[in-house]
């Protein structure tokens, strides 16, 4: 069963808190991220343990696997773009259809037993590399292919709220 696209421009979370998660992300010391992934993993594998872990609440929700795969993906997109940050002048990042994605790995039917390791190796890798931003390469710079700019601080900003609104989402 299809989920409707998110076509939101979710950039503005970097200007106010979100009405949903609670979350000022713009407000967020980019050099916590590391720490407040780790803290985030056992939310997710306590998410990912619970006997609904595969059902979706209603017919336009993802289940909490759905979420987890979607987020051990923007784990592994998003460490990628921060080292690319890091290693080139202002780089364009490569288009990422995350619905696309969702379908084409069939997010559905995935196991989560199986996702929750995944996800745990993903969230590490991604915290190590936003540990190990030097504090002069924070304002370095890169671009979505739809023009939006981020710095690797507000790329640090960005990420965590779409993993701390997703434990929202979960209700985990």
């Amino acid at each position: 069963m299809a989920i409707t696209p998110d076509t939101k421009d979710w950039t503005w979370v970097l200007n106010k808190p979100c009405a949903e998660c609670g979350l000022a992300a713009g407000d967020v010391d980019p050099a916590t991220v590391g720490d407040r992934i780790r803290a985030a993993l056992p939310r997710w594998e306590e998410a990912l343990g619970r006997e609904d872990a595969r059902e979706r609440p209603d017919e336009d929700t993802w289940s909490p696997t759905e979420y987890a795969c979607h987020v051990r993906d923007v784990f592994r997109v998003f460490a990628g773009r921060a080292e690319l940050m890091l290693e080139q002048d202002d780089p364009q990042f490569a288009s990422w259809d995350q619905d696309e994605t969702a379908v084409a790995d069939n997010y559905d039917t995935q196991d989560p037993a199986d996702v929750a390791p995944q996800l745990v190796e993903a969230g590490e890798r991604v915290a190590d590399v936003f540990d190990a931003v030097p504090d002069d390469a924070w304002p370095r710079t890169g671009r979505r292919a739809d023009g939006a700019s981020f710095t690797v601080a507000t790329l640090a900003q960005y990420f965590l709220h779409d993993i701390e609104h997703h434990l929202h989402d979960v209700r985990a």
